[in-house]
């Protein structure tokens, strides 16, 4: 179509029109008769994101397997819970109960994200869903604080898995020979890690895809081979000499072992940290919505899926774990000084060669999740950077032009991740406040929309094509206690009394808390007076406005999506825009 410009309306040719009260949807643009003129051909995706606010900018190029693949790369089980071993079995001791309980309240979690997910594919993810449930007095800063929650999660997944992946990788060294790591190498490799998942971010949608598909297999494949390996190939009698068998008994691997100061019942709930920590990764379809087709279905399907498969096959690896591990005591002691449990483990069940083999495998499946979870936290960047929530927004919503993806957002993921990893030369101890705040935050940004929609917002929110019908309250109650629950829990310490020193601190609280209230401070001192929440990046010369005699918006008794112009005169173009008529698409 070659039109010129409408001087009577100020806008550029129009192919296709989106009347957003029409598109069944709840957004900054709904409910005031606004009408979206486009100069080109557009498809329901594309409509649908429209219709939200936004221009699609990203290439639709994920599908629901390329979600679930990112998602599950993300997960990383195998990595996860060889990296959690600290957080649970050294908690709790190596019964799979934690894990078991703790999945059924983290599905409640999921299920509950993915039906806000299919009412709102936007990259953004949970602010837009606030943004959307919020009373209006209170929607600004609800906005605020769930982004900034959300935002810590993100940007301490890709570093806290790096560090995770290059530990593993120098106690597989430790392991072959005399070395003895210094944080030092620990930094360097874990900065490596981190720069070279930046770099597969980089690339266009497409490779992105393939790679994450890549990924998932390889955490799939190495998780059966690894779980074979500790059953097929266990020498645990051979190992640690007479008096054992083969597995242990169900009275031993399903027993209690409380590893710290508090009564069991507190220990217990602690362990769990290890479970959320492993299962986060569940959300990441949410911040790839707007490079997804059919993203309303793809994405709550990608969320449930990952969580329920994921569930279930580490609960089946956590019980051949709970089998075949001969000393809980021993695996704490480190007696090889390799400073990662899970090998610790592995050498009690494996000989030398198949250590070596897990241990690897476990490594590779480290780095493909490492990927996987600065891809998510780039695009969080990118969306929130549209909302104007970060200084100097305008360059980290930036997408490039070569590769359709937001190559600034991944650099500054790229150079916090950096920073964060520094806290590797403080100790132990604060490196792994890392990991809990992942889990806090994240928590915390998944509950206020969930608590909204349970609450303030149960008699209006209409759900997506994806949705849980009768069982959507009682579910979403079911996420909020869980996480009311689990919040002052992440915060608690270990031990207690004497041996609450500042080096067995729990600094979760205090590198969550003191950012976040900053962040508060700063908005009510000065961002109240701009941020707004999300905002639309859609030109507002290409919006119209409906209205009736009265100057009314006009009420709809029907529903047609989307629009599209023919070609023709530029009197036709001219009259179509100013009636507001075209046929269907």
């Amino acid at each position: 179509m070659n039109i010129s410009k409408s001087p009577m309306s100020g806008l550029s040719p129009v192919v296709s029109q989106v009347r957003v009260d029409d598109m069944g949807v709840t957004s900054m643009l709904s409910r005031k008769g606004a009408v979206i003129n486009v100069d080109h051909v557009i498809d329901e995706d594309e409509a649908k994101i429209l219709a939200l606010g936004y221009k699609q900018e990203l290439k639709r190029e994920f599908s629901l397997w390329s979600l679930f693949s990112v998602s599950f790369s993300v997960l990383g089980l195998l990595p996860s819970i060889g990296a959690c071993f600290d957080y649970q079995q050294l908690v709790i001791g190596i019964t799979p109960l934690p894990w078991l309980i703790a999945m059924i309240f983290i599905t409640a979690v999921a299920l509950s994200m993915a039906e806000l997910a299919s009412k709102f594919p936007v990259s953004s993810g949970t602010p837009y869903f606030v943004g959307m449930l919020s009373p209006p007095f209170a929607k600004a800063y609800l906005v605020w604080f769930t982004s900034w929650a959300n935002w810590l999660c993100q940007i301490t997944a890709a570093p806290s898995v790096s560090y995770s992946c290059a530990s593993m990788m120098l106690a597989l060294y430790s392991f072959t020979s005399e070395y003895i790591p210094t944080n030092g190498h620990v930094f360097a490799l874990s900065t490596g890690v981190l720069v070279a998942s930046g770099v597969l971010c980089v690339l266009p949608s497409k490779w992105a895809a393939r790679i994450n598909t890549a990924g998932m297999v390889c955490n799939v494949l190495f998780l059966a081979i690894v779980f074979v390996m500790m059953l097929a190939a266990n020498k645990r009698v051979e190992i640690n000499g007479g008096g054992i068998s083969k597995f242990n008994s169900s009275s031993i691997a399903w027993s209690i072992t409380n590893q710290t100061d508090w009564p069991t019942g507190i220990a217990f709930l602690q362990s769990w940290l290890g479970v959320i920590w492993a299962m986060s990764g569940y959300d990441s379809p949410m911040h790839l919505a707007e490079e997804c087709s059919n993203a309303s279905v793809a994405v709550p399907k990608a969320i449930c899926l990952v969580a329920v498969c994921g569930g279930a096959m580490g609960f089946f690896y956590l019980i051949a774990i709970a089998y075949l591990c001969v000393s809980i005591d021993e695996i704490n002691a480190d007696p090889q000084g390799l400073g990662q449990p899970f090998v610790t483990y592995l050498s009690q069940v494996l000989d030398h060669r198949m250590v070596i083999a897990a241990t690897a495998l476990t490594t590779i499946s480290s780095f493909f999740m490492a990927q996987s979870c600065l891809l998510a936290s780039s695009r969080v960047t990118y969306a929130y950077s549209r909302d104007r929530l970060f200084p100097f927004s305008n360059l980290w919503k930036r997408v490039s032009p070569w590769t359709q993806t937001p190559i600034l957002a991944v650099i500054l993921n790229v150079v916090i991740g950096t920073l964060l990893l520094l806290l590797c030369f403080a100790g132990e101890v604060a490196i792994s406040a890392v990991f809990s705040i992942g889990a806090l935050s994240g928590f915390l940004s998944f509950t206020v929309p969930i608590l909204l929609k349970v609450t303030y917002a149960q008699k209006t929110f209409e759900p997506g094509p994806w949705h849980l019908g009768k069982f959507s309250q009682p579910i979403g109650w079911i996420a909020v206690a869980f996480v009311a629950l689990m919040i002052p829990i992440l915060c608690f310490p270990y031990v207690k009394g004497s041996e609450l020193t500042p080096e067995n601190m729990n600094w979760t609280s205090l590198i969550f808390g003191g950012p976040m209230l900053i962040f508060t401070i700063y908005f009510f001192v000065e961002a109240k007076k701009w941020y707004i929440g999300p905002l639309s990046n859609i030109d507002e010369a290409d919006i119209t406005y409906e209205v009736n005699e009265h100057g009314d918006v006009e009420e709809k008794d029907h529903i047609i999506p989307v629009y599209e112009g023919k070609e023709g005169s530029q009197e036709e173009s001219n009259s179509s825009i100013s009636n507001k008529r075209s046929k269907d698409i």
